[in-house]
């Protein structure tokens, strides 16, 4: 792929060295620059596309019109409609930082946008098919302004419609919604009623019962009417006192005064209040929905269970939209239909079962180590410590949503006038600071950040609710601490009408850093630990673990047990421990191995800590905690990756010598059930126990023939 860069200082309101950015350019097959790219550069982008051929362009403009005018050229250039891409040189950059800064920003953003194409994912989709059956909830206008699209039904829910206009088309259920269960295309509302279906609308109840105890429309009793003679007026003996329930089968449901149980929502099922764009986007899902893949399943590595034992339950945990559900105790399934591409689940599984597709680990890995290497690279330069520019190199990851949309903001206000400034933070597009996990900011600190900044939605986050990263920042704190860096991981939720917090906690925390030891643009990772394995690139485990023997290549951990990742288990072992092979049964990245020598040996490289074989251990022998302990990597132990956790003894066949079971399961066996099997070998100078299978059934065979 040809790409070529373009850079604008849109009229000279950019506070640009365009020289020193295309400098600072690099892996391109041409970049350019331009007072203003998009009016009198035009011809001259132009003129490059058709000189070298190019695929592919990238260009500093943020204004919609200006972003039109590159696109239109690109598709007249004959260039794939998508064969465009833009870098904030403005209102994120130039508009907020100085001129040094936003150069050396500037020519970093470009370059980690070259690397972040080369990863780009190929589009895929997915769909499915339902009906136009929607119930809503004790809101007529709402279903009245459905009613011309969908099969609408209104479900009363204490109201009372009488005399509402536009129902003519909506069926009225009566009765109060007592639970939703299902997904999109299948939701069931289950109702209570004081009136069955043998109701005829006579208003013999209305007319006689208290005032403002019976509804007209639909016909039904409050829970809370008082009981009284007037119960016995109806004619069909269609009042019970005691409630009847039924269900109502239908695809989307919109419910305002419903809490739902899925933080972030869930496709199809509607709460709170409802407003044109609700009812937007349960008209655009009638019939169904095509939308993106936006995940990648490798399930034969999963570690959610196995023979009925329950093991990780991270992606489960996670999942703000009820997207990610355990249909036995021992298997994970996800919705694709109901993701919306958070990245929750993706950046709390361990073994890399479920990865995002958009941004994928390995273009996000690609974009932190392109904006953090300032060193020489061929054609180009970017500036480093000794040079004007970022002295205080800080990752941010930028959640795509209201966060991003807040620092734009921030830009415009400096531009228009006001005094607002912060610390030159290299920001990576994210959909939502859910994708963020352990693995994206250790990876970070290896490639040579001084810090990693979290920056999401806070209170505004349409998916994981308030600070939805505390607990990560502080597990975070605690490793890296731990790893002799200090404390260099913050969460940041800026306002866009506050900018004053934001600037004061993101400047607070950047003087706070000190040089980071871990050298930048020496580290290109693979997300692999051995080739051998057979989780995909890039697993949060494998990354993490890649990271941090980078980090202690430069750093002087404080402890061997780096504390705060949960990816990593340590075990331990009682003496209760028989041997039995459950737990080596059991291991999904088998971890975990008996020696013909009795041993139980344990592989602390490859344990993801998913407590599988604590929870299936027979004898509840094995206690797991997270960690990661240096001292049990194998480049700490000679190479070796095992290590024995129990040291057992082996029974040998009374018969034949083999070593064939642990002599505390052979001891087990024979409490629990040797009075059973009592004298059946009597001419045997050995219990029938000591002999192995093969041998056990020789010697049965044997004495039966005699």
């Amino acid at each position: 792929m040809n790409v070529g860069a373009f850079v604008c200082s849109c009229g000279g309101t950019c506070d640009l060295d365009l020289e020193g950015v295309r400098d600072g350019v690099r892996d391109v097959d041409v970049v350019a620059s331009s007072e203003l790219l998009c009016q009198d550069g035009l011809d001259a982008v132009g003129a490059l596309v058709d000189e070298y051929e190019l695929d592919q362009i990238i260009a500093t403009a943020t204004d919609d019109g200006c972003q039109r005018r590159i696109e239109t050229l690109a598709e007249e250039k004959g260039l794939h409609p998508e064969a465009t891409a833009f870098v904030d040189h403005r209102e994120r950059t130039s508009w907020v930082h100085s001129a040094d800064e936003s150069t050396d920003k500037t020519a970093r953003l470009i370059n980690a946008t070259t690397a972040g194409l080369q990863e780009e994912a190929s589009s895929r989709y997915v769909s499915q098919t339902t009906g136009d059956r929607v119930a809503v909830v004790g809101d007529p206008e709402t279903a009245a302004a459905l009613a011309d699209t969908a099969d609408v039904t209104l479900v009363a829910h204490g109201h009372d419609f009488a005399g509402v206009s536009g129902l003519d088309d909506v069926a009225i259920e009566r009765g109060r919604v007592v639970g939703v269960d299902g997904e999109f295309g299948e939701f069931t509302l289950t109702l209570e009623a004081l009136v069955t279906e043998d109701c005829i609308s006579c208003m013999e109840c209305v007319e006689q019962g208290p005032d403002g105890a019976v509804t007209a429309r639909p016909v039904d009793i409050s829970p809370n009417a008082p009981d009284g003679e007037w119960l016995d007026c109806c004619p069909t003996e269609a009042i019970d006192a005691s409630g009847v329930q039924r269900t109502v089968e239908v695809d989307q449901v919109v419910y305002p005064g419903a809490t739902d149980g899925a933080r972030g929502g869930r496709i199809g099922f509607y709460t709170g209040p409802v407003d044109a764009a609700t009812v937007a986007s349960v008209e655009h899902h009638l019939g169904g929905v095509e939308k993106p893949k936006f995940l990648d399943l490798e399930m034969d590595v999963c570690a959610a269970g196995e023979s009925s034992q329950e093991g990780c339950t991270v992606c489960v945990d996670a999942c703000p939209h009820d997207a990610v559900d355990r249909p036995k105790v021992d298997e994970v399934e996800f919705d694709e239909v109901a993701c919306m591409n958070c990245g929750a689940c993706t950046s709390s599984c361990p073994t890399g079962a479920v990865q995002l597709r958009e941004p994928s680990n390995r273009r996000i890995a690609r974009e932190v180590e392109a904006l953090l290497d300032a060193e020489e690279r061929g054609g180009g330069w970017l500036f480093d410590r000794e040079t004007a520019g970022i002295e205080t190199p800080v990752v941010a990851f930028v959640c795509s949503e209201y966060a991003a949309d807040a620092l734009r903001e921030y830009g415009r206000q400096s531009a228009a006038g006001a005094d607002l400034s912060y610390a030159p933070i290299l920001p990576v597009r994210v959909n939502c600071t859910d994708t963020v996990g352990e693995a994206h900011a250790l990876h970070a600190l290896a490639a040579g950040a001084d810090g990693v900044a979290i920056v999401g939605c806070g209170s505004s986050c349409l998916h994981s609710g308030p600070d939805p990263k505390a607990e990560l920042v502080d597990r975070l704190g605690r490793a890296t601490t731990d790893l002799g860096l200090g404390e260099r991981v913050t969460f940041l939720a800026p306002e866009a009408d506050d900018p004053s917090a934001f600037v004061d906690e993101l400047d607070e925390f950047v003087g706070g850093l000190e040089a980071t030891p871990v050298p930048a643009g020496d580290y290109e990772s693979t997300g692999v630990v051995r080739e051998e394995k057979p989780n995909p690139e890039y697993n949060n485990h494998d990354w993490t673990l890649e990271s941090i023997r980078t980090i202690v290549e430069h750093s002087s951990p404080e402890r061997d047990v780096i504390r705060g990742l949960q990816n990593f288990g340590r075990m331990d072992v009682s003496d209760a421990c028989n041997l039995t092979p459950t737990c080596s049964t059991l291991c999904p990245t088998d971890a975990i191995r008996r020696t013909d020598d009795g041993d139980l040996q344990f592989n602390h490289e490859d344990c993801v800590n998913c407590e599988l074989c604590e929870e299936g251990c027979p004898e509840t022998a094995i206690t797991m905690e997270a960690g990661l302990d240096l001292s049990l990597l194998p480049e700490n132990r000679d190479g070796e990756r095992w290590s024995t956790v129990y040291e057992g003894e082996m029974l040998e066949c009374a018969r034949c010598g083999k070593p064939f079971t642990s002599q505390g399961s052979a001891e087990k066996v024979m409490d629990d059930v040797g009075h059973l099997v009592e004298g059946i070998a009597p001419q045997s100078d050995h219990s029938i126990f000591e002999y192995c299978g093969e041998c056990r059934a020789t010697l049965m065979f044997e004495q039966g023939g005699q």
